[in-house]
């Protein structure tokens, strides 16, 4: 008997400029594996995307759906903030509520709001203790740390968690930045066991910035919701900028909003359709 496979049905979005493939896998269908997600991610040969989005049955009481996020290079990612908004509008694309929801990450549960064109995303409270980032050989937060990588020398940097680890480096002129170099040898230091995604933020004012951010397992993206929200936290924990925040990347702009250290903070942005298809 020949079997027959049902072609896999995808749909292409991005969030200024950070791309997905989102699969709709509710009703219990098994998540890609490593290399289905590499073939997806391949932009020569496969669809072409940052990461893998799987929206699923959700798990939490309230929760409309659960999403979890795979990177270009099949490893899982804990938090994806422009990959919320994009499930966010493709849910509501499927007939869910459009004035307010609850989605389910690997992270926690986040509430969902429309905002203009786009949505706004409760991001949670950000992390700042060593060990729930993860950092090793520090005890102790820092509002900036201090550390020698191998190939850099001695760099100054802050970090925190949004649910994944960041390491955010202020530059005075983020074209000019070494992103990769920089970026591939923090995300192998020792003072990250699970890697990190690496920021590099140029404070334009008091409720502006510039970032450019090197994500692990995918490289530098046009943009990066969760490091939006972690290069506005560290900062704004020095002083370095106001609570509300405008946050320019390469592929657009996101607001970011933390009224206080103890309550959540929130990003909004623009969500869009690029193409539907299957494989």
């Amino acid at each position: 008997m020949v079997r027959t496979v049902s072609p896999l049905r995808f749909t292409k979005m991005h969030g200024a400029g950070n791309d997905f493939v989102v699969l709709d896998l509710r009703g219990d269908l098994p998540p890609p594996d490593a290399t289905q997600c590499r073939a997806l991610a391949d932009r020569h040969t496969g669809v072409g995307c940052d990461q893998i989005l799987t929206i699923e049955t959700p798990r939490a009481s309230g929760a409309v759906a659960r999403y979890r996020i795979w990177n270009a290079d099949g490893s899982a990612s804990q938090q994806c903030g422009n990959g919320a908004r994009c499930v966010a509008a493709w849910l509501v694309r499927d007939g869910v509520d459009t004035e307010a929801f609850v989605l389910e990450s690997p992270a926690g549960l986040h509430a969902v709001t429309r905002a203009g064109d786009g949505y706004r995303i409760a991001m949670g409270v950000p992390v700042f203790a060593p060990a729930r980032i993860p950092m090793a050989g520090v005890d102790t937060p820092l509002p900036l740390y201090t550390l020698p990588v191998e190939g850099v020398g001695r760099l100054a940097f802050g970090a925190a968690s949004m649910g994944n680890p960041h390491a955010v480096i202020e530059v005075d002129d983020v074209d000019s930045a070494d992103v990769e170099h920089i970026g591939r040898a923090l995300q192998a230091s020792p003072w990250f066991p699970e890697s990190v995604n690496v920021g590099f933020a140029q404070v334009i004012a008091d409720d502006r910035i510039r970032l450019r951010v090197f994500e692990r397992g995918v490289g530098e993206t046009l943009a990066c919701g969760s490091g939006a929200c972690a290069a506005v936290a560290v900062l704004a924990r020095r002083g370095r900028t106001g609570r509300e925040v405008a946050v320019s990347l390469p592929g657009g702009t996101l607001q970011i909003d933390w009224p206080a250290d103890d309550v959540t903070l929130s990003m909004a942005g623009p969500a869009a359709f690029v193409f539907e298809g299957e494989l």
